[in-house]
């Protein structure tokens, strides 16, 4: 008997569409924009529409190849893709002048790199002829463990063949990620809420954002009736999420949903990041870690590492289910002994059904209309 529903955000209820796009867009800005590597500066704008960045997509994550390379080998969050894609492509022009700036590539790899290092990176760019490789992701990605920290350890494995050095810092979450973010969320939440979101103000100004213009995988009102339908079975629901806070409630809010939750049955990507500052120690708790699911169930009410030491599978799983699009929602839901319902409205549409049917997911559905049904045939 389902007693609480736990559901995934993006590809489940929103569209991943703006995720990717703006994913897409951080790493053009990080490559073109003068503010950091400025190899296109002068066709690097913030005022872009749909058509352009339809196009800058296409080329960055080759027509979504990329992306779902990364999503297959279980990253959940835009940040980490983002950042796997940036360090990639700053490997790849670093190869490209290793004969000639030997000694600086040792000092810019092996600390942390800023934005300070990164415009002294564009400044020996500048004079010399240099070029993308976008594709190269794929070839040299697709030898790496399937996992996050796979893909990671993958990526300093990379900078050191590439560039000849010993050391990096490539494959460890840092400056360069966080440098990252904070572009990732100008684009995301726009000049009003980013230092509300980042605790940091923008350095690329004139972005609107796009929390105002989400797309919804069904008709707003089909899934806040499935929302109200589960409430009034008495079914608890929750959100578990990789998206941050501010971008969990406030679409929430614009699309009238944010009335049908508890807002402590939200957990976020916020929640998560929080936990491993106060836990350096713990493993990396984002999906397919069962942590954010772990922390929305216990209405908060448990500290992180009382999350951590839940035990697992929980002797009620089969009172939960979890709802989600990809493999890490799948694997989380495993550990924790939950059921899983699959969505095939994520990134890989309904060809994810092959990847879901070889984990066994208890249930695989066309979207999340059908979760209704499901919830109320298994609470009777």
């Amino acid at each position: 008997m389902v007693k609480t529903v736990l559901f995934d955000v993006d590809g489940v209820l929103l569209s991943e569409e703006r995720y990717f796009d703006m994913s897409a867009l951080t790493v053009w800005e990080v490559i073109n924009s003068e503010k950091y590597l400025g190899l296109d500066s002068e066709k690097f704008k913030t005022n872009v529409n749909d058509e352009e960045i339809t196009m800058i997509r296409a080329n960055i994550f080759q027509n979504d190849k990329v992306l779902k390379l990364m999503k297959s080998g279980g990253i959940n969050s835009n940040w980490d893709m983002i950042y796997l894609t940036v360090s990639y492509q700053l490997i790849r022009l670093l190869e490209q002048v290793k004969d000639t700036e030997k000694e600086s590539i040792v000092k810019w790899v092996s600390n942390e790199i800023d934005r300070t290092v990164l415009q002294e990176i564009a400044a020996v760019l500048k004079d010399k002829r240099v070029e993308l490789d976008y594709s190269g992701f794929l070839t040299d990605f697709a030898s790496s463990n399937k996992s996050k920290e796979g893909l990671f350890a993958h990526i300093d494995k990379i900078a050191k063949e590439k560039l000849n050095v010993e050391a990096t810092v490539f494959g460890q979450i840092g400056t360069l990620w966080s440098t990252c973010e904070l572009i990732a969320q100008e684009w995301y939440v726009g000049d009003k809420h980013v230092l509300a979101s980042t605790g940091r103000p923008s350095v690329q100004t004139g972005k609107k954002g796009f929390l105002s213009d989400e797309k919804t995988l069904r008709s707003p009102e089909e899934i806040a009736d499935l929302f109200q339908s589960l409430k009034d079975a008495g079914v608890v629901i929750g959100i578990g999420t990789g998206r941050p806070e501010l971008e969990t409630i406030e679409p929430f809010k614009h699309l009238d949903w944010l009335k049908y939750f508890d807002v402590n049955n939200i957990a976020t990507a916020d929640d998560v990041l929080d936990a491993e500052r106060k836990l350096p120690a713990a493993p990396p708790l984002s999906k397919p870690h069962p942590y954010t699911y772990v922390l929305a169930l216990s209405s908060k009410t448990k500290s992180a590492e009382e999350c951590l030491a839940e035990t697992l599978p929980l002797e009620n799983g089969n009172e939960l289910l979890i709802v989600g699009d990809s493999l890490a929602d799948l694997l989380a839901a495993r550990k924790m002994g939950a059921v899983f319902a699959a969505v095939l409205t994520g990134l890989s549409g309904k060809n994810a059904r092959a990847e879901f049917e070889e984990h066994n997911a208890d249930h695989i559905l066309d979207d999340v209309s059908g979760i209704k049904e499901l919830v109320l045939s298994l609470v009777k």
